[in-house]
């Protein structure tokens, strides 16, 4: 164990700042009525305007019951730099969905949100909408999902800015597996101010995992997220590449 973790540490993954919660990568699919999820543990090294040493932990747990799901992801990132220690980086997220028929999901969900680099004090959602499964097969499935949301964001710039604003959320989520151990989820989000079809957000995550033994993985993700209009002398995009450990349970 101790040798898997330093080759998992070896990648060097390079990790800035993700602005949507990709719940798609968490979901964990399964027939079974009862308690589900996993938990991982992240290491990075960031350099962007400071050098940063980041250690990421995720927490995602499901409730399944005939037609009802519902799932609670818990993020939060730890970061080092010039020698102090700190929490800059966090998200919960609680969404419910209710199957109408097989291929059509209605979903609501809410969330919280801050992230010190990205200069967002805290950001809430709310939103409700379908998800459609396209394709169903037992290695292959296609997803595509049309929400709307509520968003109060605070800016922490020289003075604190206050916006809120209507959003559409519109995905599109693949995932194969290939083999037993092996799956590959493909996820891309546009979520456009409805008033200002311009504002607008773009994020997309690939994540692949292996398993290695019985309910242990190693997970390699990589996220690029395209922000129209950011903070003031915030970057329009951020990327992150990241290699963990994730543990399932059930």
């Amino acid at each position: 164990m101790r040798t898997l973790f330093f080759i998992t540490l070896f990648f060097i993954p390079i990790l800035t700042f993700s602005q949507i919660i990709n719940v798609e990568s968490l979901r964990k699919v399964t027939d079974t009525s009862g308690w589900s999820g996993n938990t991982s543990l992240t290491f990075s090294l960031t350099k962007n305007t400071k050098t940063l040493i980041r250690l990421k932990n995720n927490i995602h747990v499901q409730y399944k019951m005939n037609k009802h799901l519902a799932l609670f992801v818990n993020n939060l990132g730890f970061e080092r730099s010039g020698g102090e220690s700190f929490l800059n980086q966090g998200s919960q997220h609680l969404r419910y969905n209710y199957k109408i028929r097989d291929a059509f999901v209605w979903e609501a969900f809410v969330q919280s949100q801050y992230n010190s680099i990205a200069k967002i004090q805290f950001r809430g959602l709310a939103g409700t909408g379908p998800r459609f499964k396209v394709i169903g097969l037992d290695k292959y499935r296609l997803y595509v999902g049309s929400l709307l949301m509520y968003e109060h964001e605070e800016l922490n710039e020289e003075t604190l800015i206050i916006n809120r604003d209507w959003r559409a959320s519109a995905y599109l989520s693949m995932s194969l597996y290939p083999t037993d151990n092996i799956s590959f989820v493909s996820t891309t989000y546009y979520q456009p101010v409805l008033k200002e079809m311009g504002d607008y957000r773009i994020a997309t995550e690939n994540s692949f995992v292996l398993g290695i033994v019985e309910k242990l993985s190693l997970k390699v993700s990589y996220t690029l997220t395209f922000d129209a209009t950011p903070a003031t002398n915030v970057p329009n995009t951020f990327y992150e590449l990241s290699t963990g450990l994730l543990y399932s349970f059930e």
